[in-house]
């Protein structure tokens, strides 16, 4: 590890100040002694939905944390693997093989809960120092900015809950139609499929980008009366914009993960903005 392990009663700090509380006492137990020194040392990570919109059929049902190996040479192998990069299937297989509870479904997970573990793994492995290049929104300068993983905020389920206690499904009424629709957090599972499909058809030439209408379309469950998956679509793709823009800004709002944003200070103008964090491929392969 770098800088967040350089003496013993230290430890990585994972995300925000609530996750540094409730974990800190078991992360410190784990790394500094609470194990067979021979084993990988792991760490506890806060799940931001708090396991309550999981069925209780899953082993992720009403679960707080999730305990992590620390990334180590063997997830470099997955990390570089070309097949699993081939398949987008990388991130699945890295959360697979460092979740120390293997009964749980990495798949199921909403990419909030994924997001947070991946985090946490990035720091156990690289270090909290993420340096990205982004631009300025004044003068259009690009800079490389270092962002801190171990400073983002941890962003909580709360304010909403389930349509019914351990599900994925949630109630919102369109403004403009008026009609109450259903929808989902995407899952892990969800993110794979849609990347493959926007993949499709960039390879077949097709330019018109339909990345809103695909992620309403996987969203949504029920729009009114009508759950017809089919039918559903068909009605995702004749939305009126305003009732489009404000089921996405409330997903956005209440969906729970890590607030991939910080302050920045552009070099070349000093504008100071709060800009989000590119996800570039060297957040896990840094130089």
């Amino acid at each position: 590890m770098e800088e967040e392990n350089t003496s013993p009663g230290s430890s990585p700090q994972v995300t925000s100040q609530d996750m540094r509380e409730s974990t800190r006492e078991q992360k410190n137990s784990a790394l500094f002694g609470g194990q067979n020194q021979q084993e990988t040392p792991y760490e506890t990570v806060p799940l931001p939905s708090n396991g309550i919109i999981y069925s209780e059929e899953s082993t992720l049902h009403d679960r707080q944390t999730l305990d992590i190996r620390v990334m180590t040479a063997q997830e470099e192998d997955i990390l570089t693997s070309r097949a699993l990069i081939k398949r987008g299937t990388v991130i699945t297989e890295l959360l697979r093989a460092c979740i120390v509870d293997k009964s749980v479904d990495v798949q199921d997970m909403i990419a909030g809960d994924r997001n947070a573990i991946m985090v946490s793994l990035r720091i156990t492995g690289y270090g909290a120092d993420y340096p990205a290049e982004i631009k300025c929104s004044e003068c259009e300068h690009s800079y490389e900015n270092h962002f801190r993983l171990d400073q983002l905020q941890l962003k909580r389920l709360k304010d909403i809950a389930p349509v019914k206690p351990g599900s994925n499904l949630f109630s919102f009424t369109l403004p403009i139609s008026n009609k109450e629709i259903h929808f989902k957090f995407l899952t892990g599972k969800d993110e794979e499929e849609i990347s493959i499909i926007q993949d499709k058809m960039k390879k077949l030439g097709n330019v018109k980008d339909t990345f809103v209408t695909t992620r309403l379309k996987y969203s949504i469950i029920q729009i009114g009366d009508i759950k017809d998956k089919a039918q559903v679509n068909r009605m995702v793709e004749t939305m009126r914009a305003g009732d489009s823009r404000a089921l996405r800004r409330y997903m956005d709002k209440h969906e729970p993960g890590i607030i991939m944003k910080q302050n920045a200070t552009c070099p070349a103008c000093g504008n100071a903005e709060e800009v989000a964090m590119p996800l570039g491929a060297q957040f896990f392969w840094p130089d």
